[in-house]
């Protein structure tokens, strides 16, 4: 068993890790108030997978929640104090080969001003959207052939 490559980003209401696994199977997370366990069968060799982490501070384990997708297992951890920074996500200081801080998501909240929706809302509203549809959205116009469009209009002759 090895554990699994993840990223991790700090919110305001939340904190959020992506475990990098794809084609997961068997996903196991359990939320406690002070540990993230993790665990899933992965890859084309199938491959164990277990994560075990001593929270930096204390979460809502009721409040927190998961997501599998294909590529990967998103989790939410819904801060038991929300509005206070975590400059790391593991208890201990020690580096963990296996994680890592997500910059492409990262940002200091600490000084904006409240968000119209915050990040744990985002995250709930992600979870509800995403599914196995393929439905498009619909795009006004793109069936009418005999719509007037600016650009159809004769150009005029080049000197």
């Amino acid at each position: 068993m090895q554990p699994a490559t993840a990223k991790w980003y700090d919110r305001r209401e939340a904190v959020f890790i992506e475990f990098c696994i794809e084609d997961s199977k068997d996903v196991q997370v359990k939320f406690d108030k002070t540990k993230l366990d993790f665990s899933c069968v992965g890859g084309t060799d199938n491959i164990k997978h277990h994560n075990e982490v001593e929270l930096f501070e204390s979460i809502d384990p009721n409040e927190s929640k998961h997501k599998r997708t294909d590529r990967s297992v998103f989790c939410c951890l819904k801060k038991a104090e929300p509005g206070k920074a975590w400059p790391r996500l593991t208890k201990e200081k020690a580096k963990l080969n296996w994680l890592s801080v997500d910059f492409n998501n990262w940002k200091d909240w600490e000084d904006d001003s409240d968000e119209e929706l915050n990040s744990f809302d985002r995250f709930s509203e992600m979870m509800n959207n995403m599914g196995g549809e393929d439905d498009l959205p619909d795009v006004d116009g793109a069936d009418d052939e005999e719509s007037a469009d600016s650009d159809d209009e004769k150009m005029p002759d080049l000197e």
